[in-house]
């Protein structure tokens, strides 16, 4: 894209957000309400797989990801649906310590390879989720914010698969020849 069509995004994104004052309608409201609770179910799920992570690494990886995924999702699409005149859900789960080591017996707990391919898996429902969020959006306000959160989530799914390769944690699949 060039600076000229920055430029001009921009500029239709300023004139967009000053004329487009609708309230958000059933679809985002109830994709919204989705990523929401959603959202606040992941932070709960993050923290149980952080407290379980044993690599240093994985445990910083999952803390952002509460943080900077989750956390900052939920919060953006709760302020989209007050902006749009929608109710919040009530839907909430506990908050739960953030513990540098438990002792869980080794039979009890999971491994930090499968922590990681369950990171793997839920974070590409959510990328899915935001992408089909997106797609079904009228609001560019909605969109836009949305594809922030998208890009930020691919970003962490990179790190998280550099992690996985750097420690053997990827499954080995066969070639297929013919």
């Amino acid at each position: 894209m060039t600076i000229i069509d920055q430029v001009k995004a921009g500029a239709r994104n300023i004139i967009q957000s000053a004329v487009d004052k609708e309230p958000v309608n059933y679809i985002e409201a109830g994709a919204l309400y989705s990523i929401v609770i959603q959202g606040r179910f992941h932070v709960a799920m993050l923290s149980v797989l952080h407290n379980h992570a044993q690599d240093p690494q994985l445990k910083q990886l999952i803390k952002e990801a509460m943080e900077d995924l989750s956390d900052a999702t939920v919060h953006k699409c709760e302020h989209l649906l007050q902006a749009g005149d929608a109710q919040l859900p009530t839907v909430n789960f506990p908050d739960r310590r953030l513990e540098s080591r438990l002792s869980i017996p080794s039979e009890a707990h999971l491994t930090d390879r499968e922590i990681a391919m369950t990171l793997v898996h839920n974070n590409a429902a959510g990328q899915l989720m935001l992408l089909a969020t997106i797609n079904q959006c009228y609001q560019l306000e909605i969109a836009k914010a949305l594809r922030d959160e998208l890009s930020t989530a691919l970003d962490w799914s990179y790190r998280l698969l550099q992690l996985m390769l750097h420690h053997g944690w990827l499954p080995e699949m066969a070639k297929v020849e013919h």
